[in-house]
């Protein structure tokens, strides 16, 4: 097979969505260090980049957090490169593959995690991010943002005027969506 990469800018002006014509995971996996990326050999190779701050994959793309004072001009071709080779010689995202959870919880809940799979998901991976689920106590909905979604200008936003406005008009029971810290 023949990888293609692509790239997207994504809100956050740190982080570059590079793209390609294969599954890289099912799922998400974050690395917010080095450190964090021992068990992914992708990753790992990328943090080798003394520019790469944060590694981001789900489904066919990887999101690359910069060093500040780094220009995406000169990183951008650079990265393409490398990534294009990565899958290419099947260099691994992660040794396990992350299981798929059902949703747990009493009715509220239940709908509140669709919600978040169905909808939010899907509008967060676009900008090369992720939504994860954390709990649902006294009408609050605490949820973890990752990706170019983690430290971005506008995910305050997104997830006041976006997301808590969908789960308060689909879920009565929402009052409220906060972002737990990473």
């Amino acid at each position: 097979m023949n990888i293609n990469v692509y790239t997207e800018t994504t809100p956050n002006p740190a982080t570059m969505k590079f793209i390609v014509n294969k599954l890289l995971i099912n799922g998400s996996a974050d690395f917010a260090t080095a450190e964090s990326a021992e068990k992914s050999a992708f990753a790992k190779e990328l943090f080798k980049f003394s520019f790469v701050n944060g590694v981001f994959f789900a489904s066919n793309f990887v999101t690359v957090t910069k060093t500040e004072g780094s220009d995406w001009n000169d990183l951008e071709p650079i990265l393409k490169e490398f990534v294009k080779g990565a899958v290419e010689s099947e260099l691994s995202v992660q040794e396990k593959e992350q299981e798929v959870v059902a949703f747990e919880g009493d009715d509220a809940e239940v709908k509140i995690q669709q919600i978040l799979h169905d909808y939010v998901r899907p509008a967060v991976e676009q900008d090369g991010g992720a939504i994860t689920y954390k709990s649902f106590e006294d009408g609050v909905v605490t949820v973890e943002l990752r990706g170019s979604c983690s430290g971005c200008p506008s995910s305050t936003i997104t997830l006041k005027s976006g997301i808590e406005s969908l789960l308060k008009r689909m879920v009565p029971e929402v009052t409220e969506v906060v972002s737990e810290a990473l």
